[in-house]
């Protein structure tokens, strides 16, 4: 007979996911998931997870129950640079956990872009991290990939996690404009809805208004976006030295093994490499299941350069000027593959 689990279950069980959060009745919605939809999800969101009714737990009271946390690291990214496919790799049953965008982090930003304070917000951040951080098994680390979406909460994060580290990932810039481009009107639209959100966060230190804004086009607004992203990792690199590495999918892409040796380095889940790099998260698309690898990749980003090539590089001469009269350089350091 099926018996309706306790809140101590739940909070104790982590196969019981903090998915959603709820900020008007202070309350987490648990979706149970297990390790299988996890690894077959491409995110942790509706469109990819079966459908279910959540469990909703007030917030004090799954943290009044909720065991000790596993060591939690993190994979801030740039969008279109591999960084899901990172989060598979770490699908490592006995040593870690990758999760893919979880929402509920999302959720915390939607509030503070509805006007939640920060007061409000980190106290929930606080709890949020300490329910994504329930090892899957004993022993196990868990490493999180936001959606680039979380990146403004990005330093709050390593702040309130000391142990934790972070790697910052990106795409070259000619490589991440060809990327939108190559979505068409999804990718157009979807650099846009991210300018909105990085001017809700103050994200853009280039002295545009509005008009100028509207003036741009689809890529160069895309440019902005990629540059304000890069300025934020900029700024983590001198903040927490050490503790943040960068990478870039190109370099990943080019040797994987070197990346993935440095990277079970870098967070101290000692990987098997060579399982890893002929495992599926090397050998298949992480959005389309279909096989993948860094020949298919390079093929499709050169496809996709080519097509638009005036535009990019036109957009990547003018944002490097946009660069220099902010006073920022391309170049991030802390490079993972010193």
């Amino acid at each position: 007979m099926n018996t309706v689990p306790t809140i101590a279950g739940i909070a104790r069980d982590p196969l019981w996911f903090p998915h959603r959060y709820d900020p008007g009745h202070d309350s987490v919605h648990f979706r149970r998931i297990e390790r299988s939809v996890h690894r077959a999800a491409t995110f942790l969101t509706d469109e990819y997870l079966p459908a279910a009714e959540p469990m909703v737990i007030r917030r004090s009271d799954a943290m009044a129950a909720t065991p000790r946390q596993a060591p939690l690291h993190f994979i801030f990214h740039s969008a279109f640079c591999c960084s899901t496919l990172l989060a598979r790799a770490f699908d490592a049953p006995g040593l870690a956990m990758g999760l893919k965008e979880p929402v509920l982090l999302n959720d915390l930003v939607g509030w503070q872009h509805r006007g939640g304070t920060a007061a409000q917000i980190a106290p929930v951040l606080d709890a949020g991290l300490t329910l994504l951080a329930r090892p899957f098994s004993p022993g196990e680390a868990v490493v999180v990939k936001p959606s680039n979406l979380v990146n403004g909460m990005a330093p709050g994060m390593l702040s309130m996690r000391p142990q934790s580290r972070a790697l910052l990932l990106y795409a070259p810039l000619r490589t991440y404009l060809g990327s939108v481009a190559k979505k068409g009107m999804t990718g157009r639209l979807w650099v846009r809805d991210l300018l909105v959100k990085q001017l809700r966060e103050g994200l853009h230190p280039f002295g545009y208004d509005g008009n100028d804004y509207l003036a741009q086009t689809d890529l160069q607004v895309a440019a902005l976006g990629w540059l304000a992203q890069h300025i934020l990792f900029a700024r983590m690199v001198e903040a927490f030295g050490t503790r943040v590495a960068t990478l870039d999918s190109e370099a990943l892409m080019a040797d994987p093994a070197r990346s993935m040796t440095a990277l079970s380095g870098f967070f101290g889940v000692p990987l098997d490499i060579a399982a890893v790099i002929a495992g599926p998260a090397f050998t298949t698309h992480s959005k389309f299941g279909s096989d993948f690898d860094g020949a298919a990749r390079d093929a499709e980003v050169r496809a996709a350069a080519d097509i638009h090539a005036d535009e990019i590089k036109k957009v990547a001469v003018w944002a490097e000027a946009v660069a220099q009269t902010a006073g920022r350089s391309f170049a991030l350091g802390a490079n993972l593959l010193k």
